[in-house]
């Protein structure tokens, strides 16, 4: 998986990611979930004290795939300009400057 663009916000995450053929979306959300929870917990602990049962997750989530009206240009430009005010310094504590690749 390779991740496109990302946009954290305060109550929601967008992001939008490559997905190899021979994975399937779901497998992809599971590994994205499970490896963000634990990075997230060892990074910041005190967040398990906070999270009911240890949950950082909810368990749905929304996949949009890209195709001829919807691009994958078009996706990344809607969460590039998605631009939550009160989320800005989230994700200055979650992706500091240098951390986060873009690819070009």
């Amino acid at each position: 998986m390779y991740v496109e663009a990302l946009e954290v916000a305060v109550d929601h995450v967008h992001i939008c990611i490559a997905v190899p053929p021979q994975q399937s979306v779901g497998s992809a959300v599971r590994k994205l979930k499970s490896l963000s929870a634990r990075h997230m917990f060892e990074r910041f602990p005190h967040l398990e004290r906070v999270m009911w049962s240890g949950e950082l997750w909810s368990p749905s989530y929304f996949v949009r795939t890209v195709g001829d009206r919807v691009t994958a240009e078009v996706v990344r430009r809607y969460i590039e300009s998605h631009d939550d005010e009160a989320a800005l310094g989230v994700q200055a504590e979650l992706f500091p400057s240098g951390k986060a690749k873009r690819r070009t």
